[in-house]
């Protein structure tokens, strides 16, 4: 594994003072995402209120997320994302108050779930798209990696934390921490120099912008392969929010650490992952093809685990192929379209693989319930060897890839 490869892009000013912020914040984004889960549960006890919960979340994705990136292609990301870190953080705070003096009811909850996937609708295809703007194009996969080994990283460190403070103090902790956490991002956007960004044209506001965009996806076919393989293994195999607190609690027997335990696995896992996606950089259609394939195994592998210790184990294996497969996908779409384009497949991506919780959600919820949370898994195994089967049919069209160095 060539580490100079890997950590390139820090040496960008601009994209080292990001992966700082980022850090900081993914990590109590985290603590706050395995709180929201567990505060749901321990009020219900119910699978379908966790399914609903990511139902919530993802609404707004699912509906507005394309809207988005028409957003992101029209104004400064820079400046959005000032506006985003500043919301996300007020909302944090409002539900950490309800928490802490014991006013919190689950529709709460369920509101500022919403309330966060408003925002993230905006935020998640700025984010994505501003990294372009900090590095070269031939960065962009590193660089993409990297951020990838951040968000997985926090995921080992933000399950960890969360865990050991609901344990030992209050869940109203977890997202108290998680709303100072967005300060981070803002003071590091601060501190860039705008000089040193690669920013790309802006669009002017007029109408058919999104169906454009659309327009544009549908011209490729490796987009349009890419797109449908995410959609398919977003709405069913990733609905890990869903299953493993379900997991943890019916399955094995535990508690809020045995879930944080599971989530932290996949964390180590995503984060060797990036690594090793950010030091190799081969952007074809077969490796995606191949990588979907792979996390479909392991995830049937983990849903018929007869002990927690081999769950926790092919969960890092799981966690491995999930973050390959989420970074891939990223890069191939950014790199195949063009700068005032990015936004908006970057969006369409994220409505197809992360706004599609909310179809999946309450159905693993559902059958994790009532029949077991190893169904739950097992279904969204068999999505994602159905996803790499739909791709595996034009694996022999040649698509463009990055030349490595």
């Amino acid at each position: 594994m060539e580490f100079n490869k890997i950590f390139a892009p820090l040496k960008i000013r601009n994209y080292r003072l990001y992966f700082l912020g980022q850090g900081i914040s993914q990590s109590g984004n985290r603590m706050q995402l395995v709180a929201q889960s567990w505060l749901v549960f321990s009020i219900t006890g119910s699978g379908l209120a966790l399914g609903l919960l990511a139902a919530f979340q993802f609404l707004p994705i699912l509906l507005f997320g394309a809207w988005g990136g028409v957003i992101a292609d029209r104004f400064s990301k820079r400046k959005i994302l000032y506006c985003t870190q500043l919301i996300s953080g007020a909302l944090a705070l409002i539900l950490a108050m309800f928490v802490i003096f014991g006013w919190i009811k689950v529709w709460m909850v369920y509101i500022s779930a919403f309330a966060l996937g408003l925002v993230d609708a905006i935020n998640s295809p700025t984010e994505h798209t501003f990294i372009i703007e900090m590095v070269r194009e031939k960065e962009l996969p590193g660089a993409i990696a990297l951020n990838a080994i951040e968000t997985n990283f926090a995921r080992v460190l933000g399950p960890a934390f969360a865990g050991f403070l609901i344990v030992y103090f209050s869940l109203g902790f977890c997202f108290l921490i998680n709303a100072f956490s967005y300060i981070a991002v803002v003071i590091v956007l601060f501190m860039m120099d705008a000089k040193e960004l690669y920013c790309a044209s802006l669009i002017k506001a007029t109408k058919g912008r999104l169906w454009e965009g659309i327009t544009y996806i549908k011209s490729s076919i490796l987009m349009k392969n890419v797109l449908f393989m995410s959609l398919i293994v977003g709405s069913l195999a990733c609905e890990f929010a869903v299953s493993l607190p379900l997991l943890a609690k019916f399955t094995f027997n535990g508690n809020a650490g045995t879930y944080s335990i599971l989530l932290s696995a996949m964390g180590v896992g995503s984060l060797i992952g990036g690594l090793f996606m950010a030091a190799h950089r081969k952007t074809t259609f077969n490796v995606f093809v191949f990588i979907t394939f792979l996390f479909g195994v392991f995830i049937l592998a983990t849903a018929v685990s007869p002990i927690l210790f081999m769950a926790i184990s092919l969960l890092v294996i799981v966690g491995f192929f999930h973050i390959y497969f989420s970074s891939l996908g990223n890069t191939i779409l950014q790199l195949e379209s063009v700068p005032e384009m990015r936004g908006r497949v970057t969006a369409i991506w994220i409505v197809a693989y992360s706004g599609s919780v909310l179809i999946g959600g309450p159905i693993i919820g559902w059958v994790s319930q009532y029949a077991s949370p190893r169904w739950g898994l097992a279904i969204g195994g068999i999505a994602a060897l159905l996803a790499a089967g739909i791709g595996a049919k034009d694996l022999k069209k040649k698509y463009k890839a990055i030349p490595e160095e």
